[in-house]
């Protein structure tokens, strides 16, 4: 039964719990939020910046405050803050060096940076109007994309944030094309009676706030730990040879997938080291032709037949550029079919095929330990 009265808020990292006696409780649930950040400098004090917290609110929404006060917070309170009109709800997120690292990170400097302030803890009064604006939420949001569809507005509201009392929200939308949405506005204001706030967001932004789990078995990386978005290109899968197959190549939000560009720096910096083959080499057997190249291997493969795979003969990068300077010499170079004929090995794998039955497994073990303490011990005695 206690269970039932919980409420977790996967968007916020909260939990929402009422208790017997009706009153609110809320903690902060760290293993169910958006862009967690894991404190890696724990316990490691910076005095000069004691007072400065990263406070998170909704999804990816996360902002820098001073406790100007000098209350004694530390993460996972729920604290009151200071907005544009009245005050916001949300969770101590970070505290001490690594708030200045997050900075850093997003090119902020402590020194000029107008930090808003931290009020106080939240009080009772405080998560119950907090907790009354979530639960409008989701009904909002609705009801927008409703008066949206209505305008004729080519537009998706994707999710509704409210401030923590109450009296603003923001809504994000996406939209391929600039839309004029003053009207749209005036519409909502009158609806909701709230401040109403439009912020605009990619279909990489929408993946992660939804959230998901990739190909890879884990969380999405844009809900996880990515801040910044970058522009993937088909480019970025050519160098690294990979099948232009859009159902594999796109993610969850119909793009690129991020990861493409992870590995994209290793493999233009493995090409440097590949020559350029514009023309087939010349060898003493015919011409040869590249087939495919294995970048970070360093090695090239070539085949007597242009348009055929059969029999292809691998060889390294360092011998090709000696291969086209035997060439422009005017000299061929020595057949590739003199090396050995192992395609096993030429492939760089090995096959199993063949090693041990695999009806192996059911085969029932030999008891030997009992043998040999009959032979230790000797006969047993009637």
């Amino acid at each position: 039964m206690e269970e039932k009265n919980i409420q977790h808020d996967c968007s916020r990292g909260c939990l929402a719990e009422r208790t017997q006696m009706g009153d609110l409780k809320c903690t902060m649930d760290y293993s169910c939020c958006k862009l967690a950040t894991y404190d890696w400098m724990e316990g490691m004090g910076e005095r000069q910046y004691d007072d400065i917290f990263e406070v998170r609110f909704k999804n990816t929404h996360k902002g820098f405050y001073r406790n100007d006060s000098g209350t004694p917070l530390k993460v996972g309170d729920i604290v009151a803050v200071e907005a544009a009109t009245g005050h916001d709800i949300g969770f101590i997120n970070l505290a001490g060096p690594l708030v200045l690292r997050q900075m850093k990170r997003r090119r902020l400097n402590p020194e000029n940076y107008e930090f808003k302030k931290i009020y106080r803890k939240a009080k009772l009064l405080d998560l119950e109007k907090w907790q009354e604006a979530i639960a409008r939420e989701h009904h909002v949001m609705i009801r927008a994309r409703q008066i949206a569809a209505s305008e004729g507005l080519q537009m998706k509201i994707g999710d509704v944030e409210f401030q923590g009392d109450g009296t603003k929200a923001i809504f994000y939308y996406i939209a391929d094309e600039r839309v004029d949405f003053r009207k749209l506005i005036k519409l909502f204001a009158a609806e909701f009676c709230i401040r109403i706030e439009m912020r605009q967001f990619g279909a990489r932004q929408e993946a992660g706030l939804i959230g998901g789990l990739g190909v890879c078995g884990q969380e999405l990386c844009c809900s996880r730990w990515m801040a910044d978005f970058n522009s993937v290109t088909t480019q970025a899968a050519r160098i690294q040879d990979l099948s232009l197959n859009p159902q594999k190549l796109a993610g969850q939000c119909s793009k690129l997938k991020c990861c493409i560009d992870y590995e994209t720096p290793v493999y233009m910096a493995a090409q440097k080291n590949i020559p350029t083959i514009t023309q087939p080499i010349e060898t003493e057997d015919g011409p040869v032709y590249l087939v495919k190249t294995d970048v970070l291997k360093g090695t090239m493969w070539f085949s007597y037949d242009q348009h055929s795979m059969a029999n292809m003969q691998p060889v390294s990068a360092v011998r090709v550029k000696e291969m086209i300077e035997t060439n422009r010499q005017g000299q061929k170079v020595p057949s590739l079919l003199d090396k050995p004929k192992n395609n096993e090995e030429q492939n760089g794998f090995k096959s199993a095929a063949g090693e041990e039955s695999i009806t192996r497994f059911d085969k029932k073990p030999k008891n030997k330990r009992r043998k040999s303490n009959r032979k230790k011990n000797g006969p047993k005695k009637s």
